[in-house]
């Protein structure tokens, strides 16, 4: 166990992939506790050809590339600017609905970084907001992507946890409002402190035109997640209808033309692999763990020293938030759940809630250094060095933190909504 965790530290210390670093450190264990490296592979290839919910993360990485790139989150965006734009700090709020919106379409905080994010700062830049406030709300408010369904962590989740993502989605809501709220409370504040400018109140044309032109794509969330809610089809049914719905917007309206699909398959294709090889590697670390009874000595650890609900909870946040940030998603999920889901269902955990109280975690992993991929980035996007990023996030991740207490000791705010429609 101790060759284990001491070859993956090294690997990931030089600087090698995570998936990478996984599965090596998995196979210098098996080799030297002589296992035959076939438990390997079928460990590997399990996780990934047993789940046809998988199916569903390539297609909504899929539909949020061409929507990012057909012109749709642009007009999300000046819609979103026409509705709130006349609110305290004009943009920021036009950001943060924005990102609501586009969450209901994708289930990525990085496509929501790296597409939507360089239309809102390039607007935010022409109107006079400072540029650490631009990419602090950018970045805080990409993390939406992922709570609010669609979601492809709770996907994973729900996979890695034998969980319904039905239910993990439509969890998700409330969770993914009180985070835009609490966002938006505190760019008000700022905007005021700092004088940001805003747009006047809409007259009835202007909304009616922005929203006349935003209509298709608007109805985008509503159909996945309608379709969801009221069990039309599965998560990964609606993932495809994202796709073509997607395609038909942006195929009709000629921003995106039929040679271009290629690319955007072919983008789709590099990260799925990405995430498919950290499953799969992932899987194979976790078997181990399973082998040594790590999750069942971690249970008896817990239960035999903490006899608090709430104290388990906070010590279940703590590593969740640890792991989060030194460890890519994908792999912290595929690792994490199988340990954590047992000592979470002895405490009397609702697996819904612990699903999003363990997204909702792991995504302020994307905001922190040294893994934070959305900081990365929105410094490739802006040209701004990472670490002046990171100071500028740090307000939003202290009320992202006050969400995720409310979260973690009010279980209703998650589990209301999958109870009641579901």
């Amino acid at each position: 166990m101790i060759l284990l965790i001491v070859v993956f530290a090294v690997l990931m210390i030089i600087g090698a992939p995570v998936g990478l670093s996984l599965l090596g450190s998995s196979v210098a264990y098996l080799v030297a506790s002589g296992y035959s490296l076939q438990q390997a592979f079928q460990a590997f290839t399990s996780a990934i050809s047993n789940s046809f919910t998988l199916i569903a993360v390539p297609f909504f990485i899929l539909a949020a590339s061409i929507m990012n790139s057909g012109g749709i989150t642009k007009k999300i965006f000046d819609f979103c600017n026409v509705v709130v734009g006349w609110v305290p700090g004009g943009l920021g709020h036009a950001n943060i609905l924005s990102s609501v919106v586009f969450a209901g379409m994708s289930g990525a905080a990085i496509a929501d970084a790296g597409g939507l994010g360089a239309i809102e700062l390039k607007a935010m830049k022409e109107q006079g907001f400072d540029e650490d406030f631009s990419l602090a709300i950018t970045g805080a408010s990409s993390i939406l992507g992922p709570i609010i369904p669609p979601s492809v962590p709770a996907i994973l989740f729900g996979v890695a946890g034998s969980v319904s993502i039905g239910k993990l989605f439509i969890g998700g809501i409330i969770p993914g409002i009180l985070m835009a709220i609490a966002m938006a409370v505190l760019v008000c504040i700022q905007s005021i402190k700092r004088n940001y400018p805003r747009m006047p109140f809409p007259t009835a044309h202007s909304l009616w035109h922005s929203f006349k032109a935003a209509f298709f794509p608007l109805l985008c969330p509503v159909i996945i997640i309608g379709c969801i809610m009221t069990g039309v089809c599965t998560p990964t049914e609606a993932a495809i209808i994202a796709v073509f719905y997607a395609l038909i917007l942006t195929l009709s309206t000629r921003t995106i033309r039929l040679r271009e699909l290629p690319g955007f398959l072919l983008e789709t294709a590099n990260s799925t692999v990405n995430v498919m090889f950290i499953i799969g590697a992932a899987n194979v670390f976790a078997w181990i763990l399973t082998v040594e009874q790590v999750p069942q000595n971690m249970s008896l650890w817990m239960t035999d020293h903490i006899d608090d609900k709430i104290v388990a909870l906070l010590f279940i946040n703590l590593i969740l938030l640890i792991v989060g940030t030194f460890m890519e998603t994908a792999a912290a999920i595929s690792i994490l759940v199988p340990i954590l889901m047992p000592i979470a269902l002895s405490y009397g955990i609702d697996p819904i809630h612990f699903g999003i109280m363990c997204i909702l975690n792991l995504m302020l992993g994307l905001l922190t250094p040294p893994i934070g991929m959305v900081l990365y980035v929105l410094s490739s996007v802006s040209k701004v060095p990472f670490e002046k990023i990171v100071r500028a996030v740090l307000p939003y991740l202290g009320v992202l933190l006050i969400v995720l207490l409310m979260i973690t000791f009010i279980p209703g705010l998650v589990t209301f909504l999958p109870n009641l429609v579901l």
